[in-house]
């Protein structure tokens, strides 16, 4: 009963831009599926979007896409792929006439395609319904498959509870948000046996109780793998942004044993981005979670394990082996490991901030919260491209957006096409050479002190929101000593150590270090945590599959 009830709210979609062959193909799967699953049709990609995004909305599962080839403006195989974004594990078919077989096999590798279907497929019995049954069979039974959501109450200007849906968010759980002041928070509570003086409360999917959980343990309760394997691999990756998973992609699919290990949640700043807009091979941009969750499962189809919530506190040399150690005092080790530890923004040091962060003080885009700014005022602090992202995507939701700038203008640190966009964009505004002096509020953000770095004056606003993306501080104090860093703690590495034509003290070996080696043999760094590095998600993408090229040279030769 329970298998029929799940399947009745999953959705078989179809779309064709011909009414007669898109009623025809509904036609036919209501006929045998039309019991179990609600079937959906449209006459066109765009629309065949809007009705996956909002069957995403609500919570509803889609087992399977149909898509014509032949359409206007959007083609099956582009629909499929922007399909792909929103509901990665539905079976994709792509409907065909003989003419453009070609087009249809060319699609596997695009779009990663499941089927293709020759029109017409009459009779449904031989040519159309097996097909289905396959692919719902393989639905049913994969990662994909109905499971129960995770629930979340808490107080909505609670640091801790901001926390948790960030972290769930940013992981791709599914979870349901409750108000612990609304009737069914409420219920949800008492059900749970708490009284909510300790929040969050969440009930993980098989009806455990967590209070107030870390990050591991709620990584654990949720389905994240947090736990290795194996005691030794050929390549240990720390950290999963963009570096990092490129990483983890080019070293999984030619042969190393990998292991990559997150501290918080794969796509690291780039993840949070709400549009990527200048990534190659994307030209109607793609949001960071969009482009992690790709990654993620690239990695993970080539065999690469992936660790969640595992803070690792050393880094070690025994013999030929590299230890890394984790929080919990446990370790693995390789032959070799790669640091994509990447960066983090800065605190603003302004008075009330530190109290305030979580409530109505946001470091990063804190997408989960954008929804809650509708008709607020939002004040966004930084001048350099992840600010400019977050203040486009808040000005879908805010009445207002305001830059704050400390230096002249936004050109030194922001790309053009996005400085275009924030001058076309009505409610977005910028003031250069202003800093935020105080934040105010009791529980809550509200008032932020402004001050003109030029005059000195100061000005008091009302506030409910701010976001802070300043500057960049590098994940790397946990090193110590280990490897060689600069002044602002960057990993020094290749060139840079052999600035004075000597090697770095304690190399022991006859050639120099390696283009993205670091002071220590066979462990290498990439992406923005390496000294004077491009800060960029292609570039990171690129020296993470450079330091796998060189992790190989290092293995033949060890």
């Amino acid at each position: 009963m329970a298998q029929a009830a799940e399947a009745s709210r999953t959705v078989i979609l179809t779309v064709d831009d011909d009414p007669g062959v898109s009623r025809a193909v509904a036609r036919d799967l209501r006929r045998r599926y039309g019991e179990s699953y609600r079937i959906v049709r449209a006459e066109s990609g765009e629309s065949a979007l809007e009705a996956l995004r909002e069957l995403k909305l609500r919570g509803d599962l889609v087992a399977v896409i149909l898509a014509d080839y032949r359409m206007p403006r959007m083609n099956g195989i582009e629909f499929l792929e922007q399909a792909l974004d929103v509901y990665p594990g539905a079976r994709r078919v792509l409907l065909t006439a003989y003419a453009d077989t070609n087009a249809a096999i060319d699609a596997i590798n695009v779009v990663d395609l499941d089927h293709y279907l020759l029109k017409p497929w009459d009779p449904p019995e031989e040519k159309l319904y097996p097909v289905l049954d396959d692919l719902l069979a393989a639905w049913r039974s994969s990662a994909y498959k109905p499971v129960p959501s995770t629930k979340v109450v808490g107080h909505r200007w609670s640091a801790r509870s901001s926390d948790v849906r960030e972290f769930l968010a940013r992981n791709q759980v599914p979870y349901r948000w409750y108000s612990v002041e609304e009737p069914e928070g409420r219920r949800l509570l008492d059900a749970a046996g708490q009284d909510g003086q300790r929040l969050p409360v969440v009930v993980a999917p098989d009806g455990t109780v967590l209070v107030e959980p870390d990050a591991p343990e709620l990584a654990a309760r949720v389905g994240l793998a947090t736990t290795p394997a194996a005691d030794f691999y050929d390549l240990v990756v720390i950290g999963g942004g963009p570096a990092g998973l490129g990483s983890a992609v080019y070293g999984a699919s030619e042969g190393l044993r990998t292991v990559l290990v997150e501290r918080e949640a794969t796509g690291g700043q780039a993840g949070q981005s709400s549009r990527i807009e200048n990534y190659l091979g994307f030209p109607d941009g793609v949001s960071g979670a969009q482009l992690t969750d790709r990654a993620r499962r690239q990695a993970s189809r080539f065999g690469a394990e992936i660790l969640t919530a595992r803070e690792v506190t050393g880094l070690e040399v025994n013999g030929a082996a590299r230890v890394v150690r984790f929080a919990d005092g446990s370790s693995i080790a390789a032959h070799s490991v790669i640091l994509a530890t990447g960066v983090q923004y800065r605190q603003l040091e302004a008075q009330g901030c530190t109290d305030l962060t979580g409530c109505g003080v946001f470091y990063g885009s804190a997408l989960t919260e954008a929804a809650a700014c509708q008709g607020h005022d939002v004040y966004i602090v930084g001048g350099a491209n992840s600010a400019g992202q977050a203040a486009m995507y808040l000005s879908r939701f805010a009445k207002s957006v305001t830059l704050l700038v400390r230096g002249p203008d936004l050109s030194a640190s922001m790309s053009y096409y996005l400085i275009q966009q924030i001058e076309d964009a009505p409610n977005i505004s910028v003031r250069c050479r202003t800093v935020v002096d105080a934040a105010h509020g009791s529980g809550r953000l509200e008032q932020l002190t402004l001050r003109d770095v030029v005059t000195g004056d100061g000005e008091r606003v009302d506030a409910q929101w701010m976001f802070v993306f300043i500057g960049a501080a590098p994940l790397t104090d946990w090193l110590g000593e280990t490897v060689l860093r600069d002044g602002r703690g960057f990993i020094l590495a290749g060139p840079d150590l052999t600035a004075d034509g000597r090697p770095p003290e304690g190399w022991e070996l006859d050639r120099p270090p390696y283009h993205l080696e670091t002071s220590i043999p066979g462990v290498f760094v990439a992406g923005d945590a390496r000294a004077e590095s491009a800060k960029r998600v292609a570039s990171a993408v690129g020296e993470g599959a450079m330091a796998v090229m060189l992790v190989h040279r290092y293995l033949e030769q060890s």
